[in-house]
């Protein structure tokens, strides 16, 4: 996986929300993406959680990220993250 780089904003809101570093690294191999404005939202979808499960071995290794699976991040154009939070409704259903 190559570094993320990360904005102020998006290092301040990892901590608050306590969201570790590695998650937002899984969402940008394995999460869905949604454009919106110049940004890109990514998240988990099922389509994620099955390639989740099959990377970390089944859904017994899937369980350490299970808390976490609400989570998205959004992607500037130039691939920095400039927030994390998490998902309080499906995502298209905006």
């Amino acid at each position: 996986m190559t570094a993320l780089a990360f904005t102020r904003h998006a290092e301040t809101r990892l901590n608050q929300r306590g969201v570790p570093p590695f998650v937002v690294e899984l969402l940008d191999r394995f999460g869905a993406v949604r454009r919106s404005c110049g940004a890109e939202k990514i998240y988990f979808d099922k389509k994620s959680e099955k390639a989740l499960r099959k990377y970390f071995g089944g859904a017994r290794g899937l369980r350490m990220i299970e808390p976490f699976l609400n989570v998205y991040a959004v992607f500037s154009e130039d691939g920095a993250v400039i927030t994390v939070g998490h998902l309080q409704k499906r995502v298209g259903s905006e």
